[in-house]
């Protein structure tokens, strides 16, 4: 099967099911963005291996895959799929509770960093919100589940605490925001 097809030659992409809409589309930067998440979580797991995130992690990647497909399956297509459901963020919440339990008590904003898997964790969250972003803004004009937006709000959660915990698990010191004085 060849890659490139010259069907998006002309500035317009496919939709599951055999729609076709402009490649700068709200559905097609959702999708993007989303894509973009799954992708950040790919170069986190590059530190992960071993880690007890990294099992939740893999899910979370095929979860954000199956979002792409519902995203790219738009109200009054050929498919209609409703892959993200309230328990995906269900699960999200058991994992970040039973994460908690091992962490101190959060008192002062931290900064991103710590080792290279909090680090990134704190990237893929800071890309998980400019999805849930685009994903909201793409309601603004065509209906979306709301199980998906919760799903993104709810893991860009997971991926603070997943964070803390991939320091924590490492022995690393979260890095505490030192309020800057006045010039």
């Amino acid at each position: 099967m060849k890659v490139y097809t010259k069907t998006g030659d002309d500035g317009t992409t496919g939709l599951y099911g055999g729609g076709r809409t402009t490649k700068t589309s709200r559905r097609i930067h959702a999708i993007g963005e989303v894509d973009e998440l799954n992708a950040a979580i790919g170069v986190a797991r590059t530190h992960s291996k071993g880690d007890p995130l990294d099992e939740t992690m893999d899910r979370i990647q095929n979860w954000l895959f199956d979002l792409g497909a519902e995203l790219a399956s738009p109200p009054g297509g050929k498919f209609q799929l409703a892959r993200i459901s309230d328990n995906h963020s269900l699960l999200l919440e058991h994992s970040m509770d039973a994460q908690n339990e091992q962490l101190a008590a959060l008192k002062v904003f931290i900064l991103p960093g710590g080792t290279a898997l909090a680090a990134h964790l704190h990237l893929a969250r800071c890309v998980c919100r400019r999805a849930e972003r685009a994903v909201i803004h793409l309601s603004e004009s065509e209906p979306v589940r709301s199980e998906m937006r919760t799903f993104l709000n709810r893991l860009s959660d997971w991926l603070f605490v997943s964070a803390r915990t991939a320091n924590h698990c490492r022995n690393v010191n979260d890095i505490e925001w030192k309020q800057s004085e006045a010039s």
